[in-house]
Parts: structure tokens; sequence; C-alpha cells
């Protein structure tokens, strides 16, 4: 979601903030909880042996990375990433991307689900962070970050810490502008000229507020909070008395919050990043489908891509096995090796065929006389020869046999293969297509 207008009530307390914010305020005292543990129905089955954060995205990341990278660039490293749903995958990426050693009082921690405060799984996004209270409490940090794991997104989280403390804000709560008609899928926040939250309602079914002056158009929660640390472990001891509560963050803390007068919304558009084009301000993504995650991923090699994997102030890191470089071989008559308009990682030998506007994770052997459009191949796959493949996103580990053509039958495709609303194809991790034995 790209916040391409601005809250004018946000936009007046965000100008009055800046002129009157300090310079250089302590990052010290800030704890991180990242929640990573989302089963991830909707993106099936790209989640059919992971969580939604460990899904690979853009060749060479994870979902997941992209707000450790906020966190990381921000220079906020006391982390814990809380998972619950299929979390090897995640945690086995966590261990190789993200290590911190060596640094006092800088850690990144994957959590895993304990059972801590009695024989239930997590029940909603406040009680997993409620079952980690002795994390906080053992720490005893001013501030708590709790943001999620599985979005597409770059922010300097220090601008909307200064902007919490500058308010002396008990919560606050990052937003963007989403049409009206995505309501449903969010949060939805009244706000007043000073950025105070006056009203909240959580994914409203009918008649969902709108921006005043803009009403095509709400004030959406991204799921990004920033909490004063006492009040976060008073509000989710006191949730935790409740047996109709549902645990959830926006269904019962923040409405249970904001009459309190003392909760903030940080507009997310004015997040300034150095290095990034005025277009890609306000670039968000929520990859919660496979349609969406279809799309961020295409947006990545448009030529004036609105989220930039190149810029150089801010670096993007994940992790990518020791392979060597990307090659493209044969250079004949109807048999040359060429990627255009596309991204290709390390170890992939592009052999004699055509890759147009794809992405290419590493490891991806594409086979002569086959052609690659629109697609998405995450690593480890073996293409056939004279293979046709369109607007499909394949998994980890998928190998396809020579003359395979994927993309240009509707009808056959269904029968197949997983197929989104919007006609993606989606063969999920480890497939043998095409081959002799059942697929």
């Amino acid at each position: 979601m790209q916040a391409a207008i601005l809250v004018p009530a946000l936009q007046i307390a965000y100008k009055k903030h800046t002129q009157q914010a300090q310079q250089g305020v302590s990052m010290s005292g800030v704890l991180t909880m990242i929640l990573a543990g989302g089963e991830g129905t909707r993106l099936a089955p790209l989640t059919g042996v992971r969580a939604k954060p460990a899904v690979p995205f853009g060749g060479n990341y994870r979902i997941i990375d992209f707000v450790m990278n906020n966190f990381v660039n921000s220079d906020l490293l006391q982390i814990f990433v809380i998972t619950q749903f299929k979390s090897h995958s995640l945690m086995k990426h966590l261990s190789r991307a993200w290590r911190v050693t060596g640094l006092t009082n800088r850690f990144i921690d994957p959590i895993p689900a304990q059972m801590q405060t009695g024989k239930h799984w997590y029940l909603g996004t406040a009680d997993a962070i409620y079952q980690n209270l002795h994390l906080i409490q053992g720490l005893d940090p001013e501030h708590v970050c709790v943001f999620g794991g599985d979005h597409i997104y770059k922010m300097d989280v220090r601008q909307m810490l200064d902007y919490h403390r500058h308010h002396n804000a008990k919560l606050t709560v990052a937003a963007i502008p989403v049409p009206v008609e995505q309501a449903h899928e969010f949060g939805v926040i009244e706000v007043d000229a000073s950025g105070r939250m006056i009203g909240f309602e959580e994914k409203p079914k009918t008649n969902p507020k709108t921006i005043p002056g803009k009403p095509g158009f709400v004030l959406a929660s991204m799921g990004n909070y920033i909490f004063e640390a006492k009040t976060l472990v008073d509000v989710l001891e006191e949730d935790a008395k409740q047996a109709d509560s549902k645990h959830d963050f926006g269904h019962n803390i923040i409405p249970g919050l904001y009459p309190s007068g003392d909760v903030y919304v940080y507009d997310f558009s004015s997040n300034a990043i150095r290095g990034e084009s005025q277009s890609s301000s306000g670039y968000w993504r929520d990859v919660g489908t496979i349609d969406s995650y279809y799309e961020a991923n295409m947006d990545l090699i448009s030529v004036e891509p609105p989220f930039d994997l190149y810029n150089k102030y801010w670096p993007l890191r994940g992790y990518t096995p020791p392979v060597p470089p990307a090659k493209f071989v044969h250079d004949e008559a109807n048999r040359t090796g060429q990627a255009i308009s596309s991204m290709v990682a390390s170890g992939c030998i592009v052999s004699g065929s055509i890759v147009y506007q794809s992405i290419l994770g590493y490891n991806v052997h594409v086979h002569s006389h086959s052609y690659i459009e629109k697609c998405v191949l995450m690593g480890n796959n073996d293409i056939g020869r004279g293979c046709r493949i369109r607007r499909a996103i394949i998994d980890k580990d998928v190998k396809i046999a020579p003359g395979t053509i994927i993309g240009e039958d509707p009808v056959l495709d269904k029968q197949r293969f997983h197929v989104s609303a919007s006609g993606v194809i989606v063969i999920p991790k480890g497939a043998m297509i095409g081959f002799d034995k059942a697929e």
C-alpha cells in the first residue's frame, strides 16, 4: 500500500513535532518484539511447510528480513522474534542471517511458543506478548516496540520512536491511508489535529470512518506499535484476566487504551530515509495473499521500482548460501542465454534460454530453449529444456520436466495446480512436474 496522500490532521501534528523535536535522542532502553508466528493460511500453498514470515521474497530474502532490516538499520538491536506455527524454516533462517555476537546488550533472539501461562498456545497477538512478559520485565526497558513480521516496507523506526517520546505517549500506532474498500482488512483510526487517536474500529464490515476531506480513504493501522513499557505490562495483565477477550491488540488493547487520551498516531508516509526517491514514500505491502505477494515481487523489477533494493544508505541483509555468481551461457541463433527486465540471484545458470520480467532465487537452472515470463522462482529449481512458463510462482526445490507448458491453458492449469483469483499459478515446494511419477 503506497500512501500517496497525507492525512491532514497527522500532517499538522507531524509538522509541529519536527519543528520541536530534539536531535540525537538516545535509543537506549528500547526493546523490540517482532510477531512472527503467523500461520498465513491465505498465502497457501507457500505456507504449507513454513510460517508466513519465512516465505522467500525477492530472490535473496525472506519476508521477515524487511522488518529485521528496519530495526538493524535503525540501530535498535535488542530484538526478540516471537514464533509459533511451522517455525523450523524461520528459526533456521534467523540463525544464519541474523546473528549478533560480541556486543554487550545487543541480541536478536528467536523465542518459540512455550506455553508459559498454561497449556495453550498463543490465543492472539496480545497473548503472544503476555506469555513473554518475563522477557520484558527481565530487561526493564523504557519503551517496547511491537511490530509485525510479515510486511514489505522500509521504516526508520527511530523517527517513530522520537515522535512517541515527544508526545509522552503511552502507545503510538503507525498508520497509512488505504482505499475505503479495503477497510475491512484493517483497524480503522480517527485522529485529531494534535495526532491523538480519538476513534478506533477493528476491521469494520460496514460504514468505516473515512479521512476528513478524503472520502475514498480510511486511516489504517499498520500493526506496528510503540508502547511505554509499564503501560504495556499493565494492559496485558488486565487483558489476561478477561475471559471474553480475544487477547488481540486490534480487538481489545487499542480500543481499551485510546479513550485515556494518551494514544497517538504516527504518519508512516512522513518517514524519511536517505537515498529514497519521493515516489517510494509510504510504500507498504501486506503480502497476505498470493496475488498481493506476486504483485509485490513484480514491483521490484520495474525500471523505477517503488521499493528499491539498491539504496546503499539502507542496506537490505538476508541470507544467501555460498554459491558461485550467476552465469548466462550459449550465444547462438535461437539459443542465447539472457535475462531481460529481471533479477537473477547467485548460483543461477541461464543456459540458452530467455528469462523475461521474472525473479530467480539462488541456484536456478533454466535449460536451453525454455522461456520464463513474469514468474517468481524461489530457488533450487531445475527447469527442463523447451519449457514455457508464464505468471507462475515456483517454490523451492521444484523440478519441471522438459517440454512442460504452464500458464497458457487456464483450464488445464486449474486441474493441475493452485491458481489465484487473478490467475497466478503456484507450484508448491519440492514438486516434480511433468515426470512419470505422480505430481
